[in-house]
């Protein structure tokens, strides 16, 4: 997913953050989530809360993978979960979504940031080994955090992004007694064979390092 990016400007971020529930509920329902298809304004809100109540980060919402493109585990029984790695989509929020539910593409992440307003999206149940890091040892011992952004383009990190992700880090970190610290908040970049550059050097580590333990 590190394809050349473009420039946003604000009327792109707004406009991608406008659309991601909708697009993302919508997708839910079409891969089988638990969602209704009546529109009322009162049928919209008891579906979201029950859509968001089936993912393990609260704030988030579910949108399944594909089943062929993460492996079904029992973690932390399984295998012990002892890092966060951090990503960047290298695509807009939604083209990342198609990704991970095109059973063709072999690769998901646990949960996905948006840009506009840090809005997430949980893809994977964080018992299961979604395929992230392209290492199977971290794999298994990891959760993965997708960004919607690109990582020469630092105008898609914004403070809603930073944010929303550090709670979420945070809230991974002390399920899982995991040290919030950059031994253990790694780069998908870190990850040994990694040919990935993400989240990149304009990912402001020590901001968000920050807020994680500020969380």
């Amino acid at each position: 997913m590190e394809a050349h990016g473009r420039t946003p400007n604000r009327r792109t971020l707004l406009r991608s953050g406008a659309l991601l529930a909708t697009a993302s509920l919508g997708a839910a329902a079409v891969s089988g989530g638990a969602l209704a298809t009546d529109a009322s304004a009162t049928g919209g809100r008891r579906r979201r809360r029950r859509n968001a109540v089936t993912a393990d980060y609260p704030p988030t919402h579910w949108i399944p993978a594909s089943s062929s493109n993460y492996r079904v585990s029992d973690r932390p029984s399984a295998y012990p979960i002892e890092l966060v790695v951090i990503h960047v989509t290298q695509e807009t929020f939604q083209d990342a979504m198609k990704i991970f539910q095109d059973p063709a593409k072999q690769v998901s992440a646990h949960y996905m940031v948006a840009s506009a307003d840090g809005y997430i999206g949980q893809f994977v149940r964080e018992k299961d080994v979604a395929w992230h890091a392209g290492n199977s040892d971290y794999n298994n011992r990891s959760i993965g955090i997708e960004h919607e952004g690109w990582v020469d383009e630092p105008e898609w990190f914004t403070d809603a992004l930073y944010e929303s992700s550090a709670a979420l880090t945070a809230a991974v970190c002390d399920r899982f007694a995991i040290p919030k610290d950059r031994e253990h908040i790694i780069a998908h970049s870190e990850v040994p064979g990694s040919d990935h550059t993400d989240p990149g050097p304009l990912w402001d580590w020590d901001r968000y390092l920050d807020l994680v333990n500020g969380a």
